[in-house]
């Protein structure tokens, strides 16, 4: 039970990083190479996206 809610949390936090990434001002090329690392690499892609990603088109506050 507890690898099910753990996978679904992983789950999750891949979606939104892929939405990130797909809202970032990044090139079409980057995108398409972090979508594919945060899908292939669910944990590690989504570890390493938190660290040097990037960063969405809305101005932080």
């Amino acid at each position: 039970m507890e690898y099910g809610i753990l996978g679904l949390i992983i789950l999750i936090a891949d979606i939104y990083a892929i939405i990130q990434v797909l809202g970032s001002n990044a090139s079409t090329l980057a995108k398409v190479i972090w979508t594919i690392a945060i899908i292939a690499l669910p944990v590690l892609g989504l570890l390493i996206w938190l660290i040097a990603g990037p960063r969405s088109s809305r101005a932080s506050v």
